[in-house]
C-alpha cells in the first residue's frame, strides 16, 4: 500500500493531467500485455519463487541479459527470475500502472539520475533492509567509491550498481604523431592539440584537435576541482570558482573558433553515417577522421576495433588510437571526471525482495567469489563496480584482449570520479548544468560566473520545492 501511495504521488507530480487522460487507457493495455501469462511461457518451477525483474537493454544486450538470468536461474533452487525488456521512455509511468494494476515489478535495472526522488517519496527498499548481517559493511568496503556514490542518498544505499559508465580522452595516436604531438597530459597539452591540428586562423576546418562538448561541464568542473554540491547545506554550488574556469576554458573554444563554425562541425558529427564515431574515418584512404582527441565512454572501445577490423578486410590504412584520464589544469584533480553507471532497485512493497537481492548480488559479484559476474561483465562489455571482479581471471583475459578498455577501469577505482548530485530534482540539476555548457559555447552575451549565478539560482529553488514535496 505504501508502495502505490508513493508511486501515485510521484506520478502526479510530474505529468499533466491531461497527459495522464490520454495514456492511461493504452499504458494499462501495454503493461497487462507485457505481463499476462501468455508472455510467462516458462513455468516457474515447483518451489521457487518468482522474480520479476524490468530492464531497458536491447538487440545484443538483451541476449547477454538473457544469458544472465539463465545462469542465475540454474544457479540455485530457490528463486526464478523472469527477465521483462522494457526499452523506450516513461518508465516510470509504466510503474505506476503495473502498481495500479497490481502487479508491479520486484527488480529494476536503470540508468537515470532518479535514485533520490523515488527513496524520498518512500519507493524503494533501501539495501540495509534487505542485506543479511555484516553483508552491509563488507558491500561498502567491495564497492568502487563511484559504485557506493551513485548509489548512496541521506546515508543509505538504495540501489546497487552493476555497471559503470566512464569518460575518458580517445585520441587517434598515428595523427599525433604526423604533427609532433602525444598524448595530452595536462590541460595546456590538450590546447596544443587542438591549435596545431586546427590553427585557428584558418577559415576552413576539415578536421578538428579537439573540441569540448557543451554537455561535459559535469566532467570538466571536477577536473577542475569543483564541486557542484554541498552536501551539509543541501544546497548547489555552481558558483564554486573551480567550475567557473572550468565553464571559461569551454568558452575559450568558441571565442577561439568561433560559435557558428563550432556548431556547423557538430551538426556535421550528427550527419555521419549511423552516427559514427566522429573518432574514426568513413570509409576514406585517409585512416583519420573529424578529430584527433574526443571524449567518449568505454562502449566505443567496440566502435573502434570493429573499424579497424573492417578496414583491414578492406586493405584500407588503420590508425593507431589510445585512450587516456581528462588532462587537469596545474590545480586541478588527477583522474577525475563524471561518472555515471546502471544500478538496480528494489520497490517497497514488491512480491519478493530477498529473490531481488539474491539477484543483484550474483549480477554485480557481490562478494565475487563465482567467477559469474567477471563473465557477465566481458559478455556486456561492462565496467565492474569491484576490485575484486576486475582481478578475476576472466575479467583479465577480457582486459589483454582489449588494452584500450583497461584505461576506463583504472579511472572506475579513483575517488575523484563524481557522479550527479543524488538528489530529489537530479534530472533538473542536470539539465540545468548542461544548459549552462551550452550557452558558455553558443553566445558571449554573458560571463561564465552570470551564466552559473543563473543556473544555481534555478537549480537550488527547484532542489528546495522538490524535498519540500511541492511540484517540479
Amino acid at each position: 500500500m505504501i508502495a502505490r501511495e508513493a508511486l501515485a504521488k510521484f506520478a502526479r507530480s510530474v505529468y499533466h493531467l491531461a497527459r495522464w487522460a490520454a495514456a492511461l487507457a493504452l499504458g494499462v493495455l501495454l503493461v497487462a500485455a507485457m505481463m499476462s501469462p501468455a508472455s510467462r511461457s516458462e513455468p516457474v518451477p515447483s518451489g521457487r519463487r518468482e522474480v520479476i525483474f524490468w530492464h531497458f537493454w536491447g538487440g545484443a544486450d538483451r541476449r547477454v541479459v538473457d544469458d544472465i538470468v539463465d545462469r542465475f536461474n540454474r544457479s540455485q533452487d530457490e528463486h526464478f527470475v523472469r527477465a521483462v525488456a522494457m526499452p523506450g521512455n516513461n518508465l516510470d509511468l509504466k510503474l505506476f500502472l503495473s502498481v495500479t494494476g497490481g502487479d508491479a515489478p520486484d527488480l529494476v535495472n536503470q540508468d537515470d539520475p532518479i535514485v533520490a526522488d523515488w527513496a524520498h517519496r518512500g519507493m524503494l527498499i533501501p539495501l540495509d533492509e534487505l542485506a543479511g548481517a555484516g553483508e552491509m559493511v563488507e558491500l561498502e568496503e567491495w564497492l568502487f567509491p563511484a559504485a557506493r556514490k551513485l548509489g548512496e542518498h541521506d546515508g543509505r544505499l538504495f540501489a546497487l550498481c552493476n555497471g559503470l559508465d566512464i569518460r575518458a580522452l580517445y585520441y587517434n595516436q598515428t595523427l599525433l604523431a604526423e604533427h609532433g604531438l602525444s598524448a595530452p597530459r595536462t590541460l595546456a597539452e590538450l590546447d596544443r592539440i587542438a591549435e596545431t591540428i586546427a590553427p585557428p586562423d584558418q577559415t576552413d576546418h576539415a578536421r578538428f584537435g579537439y573540441l569540448p562538448d557543451s554537455r561535459r561541464l559535469w566532467a570538466w568542473g571536477v577536473v577542475f576541482g569543483g564541486d557542484f554540491y554541498d552536501e551539509p547545506s543541501g544546497a548547489a554550488t555552481l558558483t564554486d570558482p573551480a567550475i567557473g574556469r572550468a565553464l571559461e576554458w569551454m568558452g575559450g573554444y568558441r571565442r577561439r573558433y568561433g560559435g557558428k563554425t563550432i556548431a556547423n562541425f557538430r551538426q556535421g558529427d550528427q550527419a555521419l553515417p549511423g552516427a559514427a564515431f566522429p573518432l574514426l574515418p568513413t570509409g576514406s584512404a585517409s585512416p583519420h577522421g573529424r578529430y584527433a582527441v574526443i571524449m567518449d565512454g568505454q562502449w566505443r572501445v567496440r566502435d573502434i576495433a570493429e573499424a579497424s577490423r573492417q578496414r583491414l578486410a578492406d586493405g584500407l590504412p588503420v590508425a593507431e588510437y589510445g585512450v587516456c584520464p581528462l588532462p587537469p589544469p596545474a590545480d586541478g584533480d588527477a583522474n577525475a571526471g563524471w561518472v555515471n553507471g546502471n544500478f538496480f532497485l528494489c520497490l517497497r512493497g514488491c512480491r519478493n525482495p530477498a529473490g531481488a537481492w539474491e539477484f543483484m548480488k550474483f549480477w554485480s559479484g557481490f562478494p565475487a567469489t563465482s567467477g559469474d559476474a567477471a563473465k557477465t561483465c566481458a559478455d556486456g562489455g561492462w565496467i565492474p563496480v569491484s576490485q575484486r571482479v576486475v582481478d578475476e581471471p576472466a575479467f583479465q583475459d577480457f582486459l589483454a584482449a582489449r588494452p584500450l578498455f583497461r584505461q576506463f577501469v583504472e579511472l572506475a577505482a579513483s575517488p575523484n570520479q563524481e557522479p550527479i548530485p543524488i538528489v530529489p530534482g537530479a534530472a533538473f540539476f542536470d539539465r540545468a548544468v548542461r544548459d549552462a555548457g551550452g550557452d558558455a559555447m553558443q553566445s558571449d552575451n554573458q560571463s561564465p560566473r552570470q551564466i552559473l549565478e543563473r543556473a544555481n539560482s534555478r537549480v537550488n529553488e527547484h532542489l528546495t520545492r522538490r524535498t519540500q514535496g511541492g511540484r517540479p
